[in-house]
């Protein structure tokens, strides 16, 4: 059985392939997933800090789905992967 938060976050997964690949950012997106790996854990630092500001813009759920990927090397290899499955 999947767990709600696991849709959700497939959802999320889902529209911002959609973004990156209307920006055509998708292959900058999974370089970055791919060799940036060790600056992930600073990344995640920083949206943090900005969370206040990144509220405004970004619904909690993206929010909490960004940072998981950030922290989490097995989390951004999981998204990568998606990546490159989805159309």
């Amino acid at each position: 059985m999947i767990e709600g938060s696991q849709i959700d976050q497939k959802q999320i997964w889902r529209m911002w392939a959609t973004q990156l690949q209307q920006w055509r950012l998708r292959d900058f997106a999974l370089w970055l997933l791919d060799s940036a790996s060790p600056v992930h854990l600073i990344g995640a630092q920083l949206v943090y800090i900005g969370q206040p500001l990144l509220e405004a813009f970004v619904p909690n759920g993206q929010f909490k789905a960004l940072t998981s990927i950030l922290e989490q090397p097995a989390q951004a290899q999981a998204f990568a992967e998606f990546l490159r499955e989805e159309p």
